[in-house]
C-alpha cells in the first residue's frame, strides 16, 4: 500500500515541492565561507519559484545588503500550468494589492523584483520593497520573457520541476551561467549531465544536512507513512542533491582511504573483508569498489565506484574517466562487444527464462551486474 502511494504521486508528475529556509541558508553558507564576494554585485535569478509559498526569493531578499547583491528576480508559474493545481489558494499579498486580477492570476505567471529602490523608505532594502507584476506568459522558463531574465542574470537558483531537470539544466548551460539547483541523484548519470560532472563543470553542492531533503508540497498526503511526516508536514527525500558549478570548500577535502591491501584486510564490508582481492569486471578493464570508503589509496588503474562518491569527490585526488552505464560505441571501457545471442544466453543463465541481457549496459563480475558505476582513477595515475 505505501509503495502504491508513491507510485500515485510520482504518476501525477507533482512538482510542486517547496525548500526550508534552513537547508538553503546551509547550502549558500558553504559557498560564503570558500569566497565571501561569490554574491556581490551580482544579479540572482529565482525561476519556477514563488516567493508567497516559497523560501528562495525571501532568503535572498532578507540577505539583499549582506550579500551586497545587485538585483534579485523570482519568477512564478501560472496556476493552470502546473501538473498540481488541487487546493490552489491566493495569497493576501496578492489578493490585497490593486493589480490583482482574478483571471491573469490563473493563466499568467508572475515576477518579483528586488533592486536598490527602497519603496517604503525605511533605510532597508528587503522583502517589504520586492515589487511584482502579471508576466505576459505563463512564466515557463523557455518563455521569451523569462529567456531575457535568464540572459540577465549572473547566478541562477532555484529548485526546478523535478519532471524537467534535463531541460532546465541545458536551458542553463545554454547560457554558460553559474548556478545553484536542486535534482535527483540519479540525474548525475544522464547523458546530458553525466559529460558536464566528468569534464568539472558542473559537481554536487554541499549537500543537505544528514543526506536528507524535506520539503513541503500541495500534495503531501499521497505519499506514503516514512516518506510523508504528519508531524513535521513534510516529504522526504534521500536521494536529492544540489548541483552547481560555483565552487565550496567542501569540494576539495580528499578523502582518507586505506591501502587494497588494508581494506582487503580490515574493511568493515563484509563484499571485501578477508578476501584476497577486489572483483574485476567481465567486460571492462576495472575493479569493482563497491563503496565509497573502500576505494584503495594505492591503486593506479580504473575503479568502478558507486555514484555516490559524487558527493565525496575531491578533483585534486581523482579524475572521472567514463561510467559503466553507457551503450556508446565510442565508451572508451566498453571493452567487449557482445552479440545478441550472447546476451539472451547470459539473460537465460541469470534469470532462468529467455530475454536479452546487455552485458554493456553495467559492469559485470563473474555473470553478475552491477549497480550504477562511475569510473575513476587516482590523480597522476598514469593512462
Amino acid at each position: 500500500m505505501a509503495n502504491s502511494s508513491l507510485t500515485q504521486a510520482k504518476s501525477a508528475k507533482n512538482d510542486e515541492f517547496y525548500t526550508q529556509w534552513a537547508d538553503i541558508e546551509r547550502e549558500v553558507q558553504a559557498y560564503l565561507e570558500f569566497d565571501p564576494n561569490i554574491f556581490r554585485g551580482k544579479t540572482i535569478l529565482c525561476p519556477c519559484d514563488d516567493p508567497e509559498w516559497s523560501n528562495f526569493t525571501k532568503f535572498f531578499a532578507l540577505h539583499f545588503h549582506d550579500y551586497s547583491l545587485k538585483k534579485l528576480i523570482s519568477t512564478s508559474y501560472a496556476v493552470e500550468s502546473k501538473n498540481y493545481r488541487e487546493g490552489y489558494q491566493l495569497t493576501l499579498f496578492e489578493q490585497n494589492d490593486p493589480k490583482f486580477d482574478a483571471d491573469k492570476t490563473r493563466t499568467q505567471g508572475k515576477i518579483f523584483v528586488l533592486d536598490s529602490d527602497d519603496i517604503n523608505r525605511d533605510g532597508v532594502i528587503n522583502i517589504d520593497d520586492l515589487k511584482w507584476d502579471y508576466l505576459d506568459s505563463d512564466g515557463d522558463f523557455r518563455s521569451t520573457e523569462v529567456l531575457k531574465l535568464r540572459d540577465e542574470a549572473d547566478i541562477i537558483i532555484t529548485n526546478p520541476p523535478f519532471s524537467m531537470f534535463r531541460e532546465f539544466l541545458a536551458w542553463i548551460v545554454e547560457a554558460d551561467k553559474f548556478f545553484l539547483i536542486i535534482g535527483n541523484m540519479n540525474a548525475t548519470t544522464y547523458k546530458e549531465v553525466f559529460p558536464l560532472i566528468m569534464s568539472n563543470k558542473m559537481w554536487l553542492g554541499n549537500g543537505f544536512h544528514a543526506g536528507n531533503a524535506y520539503f513541503s508540497s500541495p500534495a503531501l498526503r499521497e505519499y506514503a507513512d516514512g516518506v510523508y511526516n504528519p508531524e513535521s508536514g513534510l516529504v522526504k527525500f534521500r536521494n536529492c542533491c544540489w548541483f552547481t558549478n560555483i565552487d565550496h570548500g567542501r569540494r576539495h577535502q580528499p578523502l582518507p582511504l586505506m591501502t587494497m591491501a588494508d581494506n582487503l584486510k580490515f574493511s568493515k564490508h563484509k563484499e571485501l573483508k578477508g578476501k584476497t582481492t577486489y572483483g574485476r569486471y567481465d567486460n571492462y578493464d576495472a575493479i569493482e569498489v563497491p563503496f565509497t570508503d573502500a576505494i584503495p589509496s594505492d591503486y593506479d588503474g580504473v575503479m568502478g565506484v558507486p555514484i555516490s562518491f559524487l558527493d565525496k569527490y575531491c578533483p585534486e585526488q581523482f579524475n572521472i574517466v567514463g561510467t559503466l552505464e553507457s551503450n556508446a560505441p565510442d565508451n572508451a571501457y566498453r571493452t567487449y562487444f557482445y552479440t545478441s545471442k550472447e546476451c539472451s544466453e547470459a539473460y537465460s543463465t541469470r534469470f532462468g527464462k529467455k530475454g536479452i541481457y546487455d552485458l554493456n549496459a553495467s559492469g559485470v563480475v563473474n555473470g553478475v551486474k552491477m549497480f550504477k558505476r562511475i569510473l575513476i582513477k587516482a590523480k597522476g595515475a598514469a593512462e
